[in-house]
């Protein structure tokens, strides 16, 4: 009998690799190249991300000194601007409680002109102190215009002489400026001089006494 020569076998040894995944991928190198660039890209980002936080936490620290420095150097000024007004008041301590020991001593009454020199000097004291920080201290004359800028009518005093109508008749307290600035005005007594045939009276008064502070 003749026999039918056998298939061979194919057992896949000899058999070329078909196309599969991973051997397309090592195929495509530039797929795996895009994702490198991008975990480079981000790297990069985060670490300019980082810098720029810390440059800004220097800049917060260098603000917060600077305020600091700034805040010391304020409080420093004023100190020092109010360091003539503690020296007077100092003065002042002492020589009101020399003049109160002096003022208690059994069988020494008090003599009314030096305590009157005694209240000035206290007075001037306290004014020299105000001129150290810029404060002058002015007032007026009897005799002087009334001045609504300067002056605070506080009184009406008559007279029999109509020139001194709307003048100074007496000064009741000084006035205080700075830098041409009026800080209180000197309060005055103002000249009135009866009223005329129509009634009407002086210009200070008719401004309302005592409210132009």
């Amino acid at each position: 009998m003749s026999r039918d020569p056998e298939d061979p076998v194919n057992d896949g040894a000899g058999a070329e690799p078909g196309p599969s995944g991973d051997t397309g991928r090592r195929d495509r190198p530039e797929e795996d190249a895009f994702p490198a660039e991008v975990a480079a890209a981000l790297a990069g980002l985060s670490a300019r991300l980082d810098r720029e936080h810390e440059r800004a936490a220097h800049r917060e620290a260098v603000i917060d000194r600077l305020h600091e420095e700034n805040q010391r150097l304020r409080r420093g000024e004023l100190l020092g601007m109010l360091e003539p007004v503690r020296a007077a008041l100092f003065r002042l301590h002492d020589e009101a409680n020399r003049a109160a020991e002096r003022l208690s001593r059994p069988g020494d009454p008090p003599d009314p002109a030096q305590t009157a020199r005694l209240l000035t000097a206290v007075a001037d004291e306290i004014a020299d102190a105000l001129a150290r920080i810029g404060v002058e201290r002015f007032t007026a004359e009897p005799g002087d215009p009334y001045d609504a800028a300067r002056h605070r009518p506080v009184e009406a005093a008559a007279v029999t002489d109509p020139g001194l109508a709307d003048t100074v008749v007496t000064v009741r307290a000084d006035g205080f400026e700075q830098d041409g600035r009026v800080l209180r005005k000197a309060e005055v007594a103002v000249g009135r001089f009866g009223g005329g045939a129509d009634g009407t009276t002086n210009r200070a008064l008719n401004s309302g006494l005592g409210t132009d502070r």
